[in-house]
């Protein structure tokens, strides 16, 4: 290869640089300067807020979004590995086993800890029993 194959790239790279300073600059000079109040409050779904929410989302929530995302990403680099399977040979079907392997054992143990149930109830299940012996005398 040689670097004029790169001047295509180059170009691109320039043209998109060059859009997004002179689509802030538009932006900044068309913008109006002096927001009212009402402007400066943040918006959401049209409904103006009075007051803080009473409670905040759990971290939970947050948890399986995250844990989405990544699964969703898997797909994609499987995905990107089947359509060049033939190429890859087996050195290719390793490593998207052990990449698998990975995210199988991550799925496991998110499961196992709790973050996908919801139910708060159905978490107390997971958790050890104590031995007969042991109940019978706390029941004492």
């Amino acid at each position: 290869m040689e670097l004029s194959d790169y001047l295509p790239i180059a170009v691109m790279f320039i043209l998109a640089s060059a859009f997004a300073g002179v689509s802030l600059v538009v932006s900044y000079l068309i913008s109006y300067k002096r927001p009212t109040p009402e402007k400066l409050e943040p918006y959401e779904c049209g409904i103006v807020t009075e007051a803080e929410p009473i409670q905040r989302f759990p971290v939970k929530f947050y948890l399986v979004a995250i844990l989405f995302v990544i699964f969703d990403v898997e797909i994609v680099f499987l995905f990107a590995w089947a359509s060049v399977f033939g190429e890859l040979g087996w050195g290719g079907v390793a490593a998207v086993t052990v990449f698998t392997l990975m995210i199988v054992e991550t799925l496991g143990y998110v499961w196992k800890r709790g973050a996908l149930d919801w139910n708060v109830s159905r978490r107390a299940r997971y958790r050890a029993a104590p031995p007969a012996e042991a109940a019978q005398e706390m029941a004492a």
